[in-house]
């Protein structure tokens, strides 16, 4: 990956990709392996897959509430 990815949002994925990407940054820190500052890259990038994860999420259950109002009866 290069310099400018790090610092950037991450491209538009669905949720089930960043969600992946997010699980293998994940399991890269939990190995302890990285030099300290590769570490705080990567946490930084979790930290963005984290949240488009969080918004994604959001969209889907403001949509799931709006077809279920509308089945209720009135």
């Amino acid at each position: 990956m290069s310099e400018t990815q790090t610092h950037t949002d991450p491209p538009e994925l669905s949720f089930e990709e960043a969600l992946t990407r997010l699980e293998e940054i994940v399991a890269e820190l939990e190995a302890g392996q990285l030099p300290l500052e590769r570490a705080l890259e990567m946490f930084e990038q979790a930290m963005r897959y984290k949240k488009q994860c969080e918004e994604l999420l959001g969209k889907a259950e403001a949509r799931i509430e709006e077809l279920t109002a509308s089945e209720e009866p009135k």
